[in-house]
């Protein structure tokens, strides 16, 4: 898995109605901005966050993914939204296992 892949892999849950699937490319603390004005800590709260949106949201496109910038097992990973909320841009860290997952997840930047 590389950091890029989150984004394909949250868009792959998402579509499939999979909140806690979508919970656990989070890390245990992680923190989410969203809803818009909100700060979401934590993968159990993160995983409600994701279950109320999936009833208001009915699909997900893969977005255009922006170059990664890597510091060591750090990657600020970005895409260019598609509904035009400003832009998506996410922190993740890369795992003893070898996988990334998100750390900070900021989805609109409006």
């Amino acid at each position: 898995m590389t950091p890029e892949d989150i984004s394909r892999l949250f868009v792959e849950r998402a579509n499939a109605g999979d909140a806690a699937g979508l919970a656990e490319l989070y890390e245990p603390d992680a923190v989410l901005a969203y809803p818009p004005g909100s700060v979401t800590v934590g993968r159990d709260a993160i995983r409600a966050v994701c279950e109320q949106m999936l009833q208001r949201v009915p699909r997900f496109e893969v977005e255009e993914s922006l170059p990664t910038i890597h510091h060591g097992d750090l990657a600020l990973t970005s895409t260019r939204p598609s509904d035009n909320t400003g832009g998506r841009v996410q922190i993740v860290r890369r795992q003893p296992d070898g996988s990334w997952l998100r750390v900070i997840d900021r989805p609109e930047t409006r």
